[in-house]
């Protein structure tokens, strides 16, 4: 759904035909991965029980949030007449606060919006790299529930190097350099609200139960397949709609905002799902083990966990958090990944404005080094 054209494409009926072929291959291309992902899924043995548990993974700590955040957001817009892009667009200096208070929402969802409206062109680069410095992504929810205070201390944390880190990228870098990038960005109105987005809400709900529950370390698994069954479905309705879009890039004001969390979820769903299968299939068949690297010098573990920031997704922050729940990594560890980590919302970033997306998180590891090495020797 986020697909950028290619401005450079020729004209006339050889590039009507061009593109008409580019779209129809990469919708093929979706299709085919949507056919593996179910063939996974039913696959007998240990992967298709790593493929189920992954996938649920993926809907439950990850897709429901972010759906009820762009749900809230996308509501604001439609019923009160907000529109959050337009409102940060005119906020001149404030729209670093202003991203950089997005993104410290817990989950991904604001710092998702935050994205959205650079790539539509209403905030700035620096408002871009605030969002991205302070969200936490999915990793929040875990912290927040099992350490409130070092939650807080971290969102103040992350909050504040975020502020003065995007005023310095507004002040030294800004303009022609991803004005190139937003301008080709298409905008396109999907319509009336459609049975799957009410139908992908509903889902929803329980679904967004199932994570609340997990975050709060119940054991959500004891409840039997039918919770497993929500979670599945969900996940595979996601990888439909993202396969089937019609969307040639961001939803618009416009749609309903069940039709416009429903586009973006989902398209944020497709990507987690392949970074949390990456990431078990690696465990799980080639022995990858990120616990096994913190044993490492104390003096280089909290460069490895701004390091794993750098991974898109939440799969590897949640580990991380976890880890230093359970006393494994130190608290500098904890905030250079904080800070460095874009969550699920480098995915979109990816995906609408890539040279950007990469500038962005560099610029988020200089704070990460700083402050990650601070609490290091000062702790």
């Amino acid at each position: 759904m986020f697909n950028i054209p290619n401005s450079n494409k020729p004209s006339g009926a050889d590039g009507s035909s061009n593109e008409l072929v580019d779209l129809l291959t990469k919708r093929y291309r979706r299709v085919i991965a949507v056919g593996l992902l179910i063939i996974a899924i039913i696959y007998p043995g240990e992967l298709g029980e790593i493929t189920r548990l992954s996938i649920f993974d993926a809907y439950t700590q990850v897709t429901v949030f972010v759906a009820a955040t762009l749900l809230f957001f996308f509501g604001l817009e439609h019923f009160l007449k907000i529109d959050v892009g337009a409102l940060m667009e005119r906020g001149g200096v404030w729209q670093v606060p202003t991203a950089s208070l997005l993104g410290a929402l817990p989950g991904c969802g604001g710092a998702v919006v935050a994205i959205t409206a650079f790539a539509r062109g209403n905030i700035t680069l620096g408002a871009m790299v605030a969002a991205l410095i302070s969200t936490m992504g999915d990793a929040a929810f875990l912290l927040l529930a099992k350490a409130p205070a070092t939650y807080v201390k971290v969102i103040l944390i992350s909050f504040f190097a975020a502020v003065v880190c995007g005023w310095l990228v507004d002040r030294f870098h800004r303009g022609e350099l991803y004005n190139t990038e937003v301008q080709n960005l298409e905008l396109k109105e999907i319509g009336k609200l459609r049975i799957r987005d009410k139908i992908y809400m509903l889902i929803a709900i329980p679904g967004l139960v199932i994570g609340t529950m997990q975050l709060m370390q119940i054991d959500i698994y004891a409840l039997g397949d039918p919770v497993l069954l929500i979670g599945l479905t969900g996940a595979i309705l996601s990888v439909i709609i993202w396969a089937s879009s019609p969307v040639n890039a961001v939803t618009v004001g416009s749609d309903h905002p069940f039709t416009r969390s429903t586009e973006e979820s989902s398209f944020v769903t497709a990507w987690v799902i392949s970074a949390y299968l990456a990431y078990e299939y690696a465990n799980s068949f080639l022995g990858l083990d990120l616990a096994v690297l913190t044993d490492s010098a104390l003096i280089f573990i909290p460069l490895l966990a701004i390091l794993i920031g750098f991974i898109p997704g939440c799969g590897p922050q949640i580990l991380v958090t976890t880890l230093y729940l359970n006393g494994i990594i130190p608290f500098a560890a904890l905030i250079g990944n904080a800070i460095s980590n874009d969550g699920d919302a480098l995915f979109p970033a990816i995906a609408l404005t890539p040279k950007m997306a990469i500038i962005a998180t560099l610029y988020s590891a200089i704070p990460a080094l700083i402050i990650s090495y601070y609490f290091l020797f000062t702790m």
